[in-house]
């Protein structure tokens, strides 16, 4: 058991392994309100994405100023046969006190780059729950057809996030996703340089019984991201989306409908990239009164924290404090 002060904010929760190559890559983190932490990772053989096993948990209490993290465990009723398992995704549903865990299942050994040049999707969209707050996980559950169906023709490949899913404040469950979409072919075979990555989400409006997908954000080349609900006195709830693009800066669009549509997304130039792009975390919150009149911003009711590398050379964790205004 590892116990991490609050103050510091730092623990290291996953430890690669020099001599033998085990590495842990793609983390997620969920806050439960009953004092829980639930952190996630990809356990891989070596650093690479093909070499991704299985999903890895482990929880953290807080008491008083500590936060006490049990030792890792796999999650193994994330794992279908034949499939290496990526891109954790939770999200907690409150009224049943229900987290779900996304994630997809690629065929073992298949590369991303092999489903974008062939068209031929390797993927498979899928869940796990837990309603004693990661103790004990309910058996896999397969989406992909339910919820993509006949456009799964279109889609190269896709994946969850990775990083944390948002209820909002309707009820409505929200998971962040993209997708390489394929836009044109030739002679039936699709184009690789005209399969483009595009941003969407997944949602719930029966408390995950049933999950339906958005439309794809159109406009530029958005891939991982994530999503946040933002109000201000001007305007009502609306979804704010950042994601990840290959142009070395962040992308970011609003949705007026909860994530059915989005608006043309915008690059932020502030917000870089590093090459080739990085996973980033956007999460909201209302300010206290005292910070909102500290910063001069009195009309602002939701921040933004952000969470991503700042330097355009090289990854490396840096997070910032913003605020949304309409």
């Amino acid at each position: 058991m590892i116990k991490a002060s609050m103050s510091s904010g730092k623990v290291t929760l996953f430890h690669q392994d020099q001599q033998s190559g085990v590495t842990y890559r793609v983390p997620a983190l969920l806050y439960i309100p009953t004092d829980t932490l639930l952190a996630f990772a990809e356990k891989r053989s070596s650093a690479r994405d093909e070499d991704a096993e299985y999903l890895v948990l482990r929880q953290g209490r807080k008491t008083g100023t500590l936060v006490e993290w049990e030792p890792s465990e796999p999650l193994r009723r994330a794992v279908l046969p034949g499939h290496r398992t990526m891109s954790p995704c939770p999200v907690y549903e409150r009224k049943s006190q229900t987290v779900f865990l996304f994630f997809i299942c690629v065929r073992k050994h298949v590369t991303e780059q092999w489903q974008i040049w062939t068209g031929q999707n390797a993927a498979r969209l899928c869940y796990v729950r837990s309603k004693d707050a990661g103790q004990t996980w309910s058996s896999l559950t397969d989406l992909t057809e339910q919820v993509i169906g006949e456009d799964l023709k279109d889609w190269a490949t896709f994946a969850v996030g990775p990083g944390h899913g948002v209820q909002l404040s309707s009820g409505r469950l929200v998971i962040p996703a993209y997708t390489y979409h394929i836009t044109a072919r030739c002679c039936h075979l699709p184009l690789p340089c005209w399969t483009l990555p595009q941003s969407l989400v997944f949602y719930s409006d029966n408390g995950g019984r049933h999950w339906h997908k958005g439309e794809l954000i159109k406009g530029m080349k958005t891939g991982e991201c994530q999503v946040a609900e933002v109000v201000c006195q001007a305007c009502g709830p609306m979804l704010y989306c950042n994601a990840r693009t290959p142009c070395q800066s962040r992308a970011a669009a609003l949705s007026t409908d909860q994530g059915l549509t989005f608006e043309s997304p915008s690059s932020c130039e502030q917000l870089c990239e590093p090459p080739h792009g990085c996973q980033g975390s956007v999460v909201s919150f209302t300010p206290t009164t005292g910070l909102l009149e500290a910063d001069g911003m009195e009309d602002t009711m939701s921040w933004l924290l952000y969470s991503h590398p700042m330097d355009k050379r090289k990854r490396g964790v840096e997070q910032n404090k913003g605020s949304f205004q309409s």
